[in-house]
């Protein structure tokens, strides 16, 4: 049997790993070695180096597939946070989706669970072994050949191994390896279970591209349209029996075909679901849990996105009632102090009460007010063309 092994780190000053075996079935070799509740209405902060207490684990292969975030926060390097307060979880199974404004810390969510990014604070936990797709994944870089673009997207260890065996084939081509580099990274990447990825990449390959594969190594990324990279890209995540995937906007270069087939697979797909889309159709007929990241913070909308619009509604106006029956008791007890001292500077016998009156609204306007509805993000699109005679 093949095997690969996830990472497992855990940081709050402590970083912890644990690797696990994970069976894969072996195929004949495919021919490619040629050559808190959300505080939405705080304040952003300036963003200055925290003390970091960032705890992230992924538990072993018999734990759960589950994703639980709590309390995650970000800020881009020199510039104010980005969210804070971000907690939510995704239970076994569940296909859930980021939605939000642009620019609100979707994709950069997704960064930091999938580890290319550090949170400034926070934790989270992913269970099980995962795997990701960035939203431009065989975009870039359509000189690479498919399989640099895959290796890109195999778990972390083959990953490694395989830009090991890439650079060492490169090595052997110029003359500045003797073969001894090489023989160790076709070792290494056939230990852990290289040669069956490269099955499940031709299976991939197969219902995914017009053309045959004949070699991964010299057929382009270029060569491929884009809806075709993206398809061979989910066709290989979705079949791969990951316990946890990411996926950012997966529906991109997709056209309408291959987007029914991609919501029939999601539904499928019996691995655990985190992606951002801004697709609705797709969120409505897939996504079970929605995962609204807005006004700094996030909140949870348990069901699809086909009735998150109403929920949405139904909140802000519950956020909207809470502000005002808070703004009309802070003045009620600030108009309540104010009188009580007036009493006092007519009486001094009154001075206690007085005295007690604006403690109470101090301790009142320093609890702070409940967030406040969340504003609408307003987008103005404006076409320039030919001026009209």
């Amino acid at each position: 049997m093949g095997t690969r092994w996830p990472q497992q780190q855990t940081r709050s000053g402590s970083v912890r790993r644990h690797r696990q075996r994970i069976e894969i079935a072996v195929l004949p070799r495919h021919r490619l070695l040629r050559g808190r509740a959300s505080r939405a209405w705080r304040r952003p902060r300036h963003h200055t180096a925290p003390t970091r207490h960032v705890v992230y684990r992924i538990r072993s292969h018999a734990s759960v597939s589950s994703i639980v975030v709590s309390g995650l926060e970000y800020a881009p390097p020199g510039a104010d946070v980005l969210f804070f307060d971000v907690g939510f979880g995704v239970s076994p199974g569940e296909h859930a989706a980021i939605v939000g404004p642009n620019g609100v810390g979707k994709s950069t969510i997704l960064r930091i669970l999938t580890g290319q990014i550090e949170a400034a604070d926070g934790e989270f936990t992913v269970g099980g072994t995962f795997l990701q797709m960035t939203q431009d994944v065989g975009m870039s870089l359509p000189n690479d050949s498919l399989r640099d673009m895959l290796i890109e997207v195999a778990p972390n260890a083959l990953r490694t191994a395989g830009r090991a065996l890439a650079a060492a084939e490169r090595a052997l081509a110029d003359g500045s390896d003797d073969g001894m580099g090489y023989a160790q990274a076709l070792s290494d990447w056939g230990d852990l279970g290289g040669y069956e990825l490269e099955n499940q990449w031709a299976a991939a390959a197969q219902r995914s591209v017009k053309t045959p594969v004949v070699d991964f190594a010299t057929r382009l990324v270029g060569q491929l349209s884009g809806g075709e990279r993206k398809r061979l890209v989910l066709d290989l995540l979705l079949n791969s029996g990951a316990d946890v995937l990411f996926l950012d906007e997966p529906d991109n270069y997709l056209d309408i075909p291959t987007r029914s087939w991609l919501e029939d697979q999601i539904r499928e797909c019996k691995s655990t679901i985190l992606m951002v889309s801004h697709d609705r159709t797709l969120l409505e007929r897939v996504a079970t849990k929605i995962v609204a990241v807005e006004g700094s913070g996030c909140w949870v909308h348990g069901g699809s996105y086909a009735t998150f619009p109403e929920a949405r509604q139904k909140r802000q106006e519950l956020l909207g009632d809470d502000l005002k029956r808070w703004n009309d008791e802070e003045r009620r007890l600030f108009q309540h102090m104010k009188m009580m001292k007036t009493r006092a500077a007519q009486n001094f016998k009154n001075a206690t009460k007085a005295n007690a009156a604006e403690s109470r609204w101090e301790k009142f306007v320093k609890a702070g007010p409940p967030p406040p509805p969340v504003p609408d993000q307003q987008i103005y699109v404006r076409f320039r063309g030919g001026d009209s005679a």
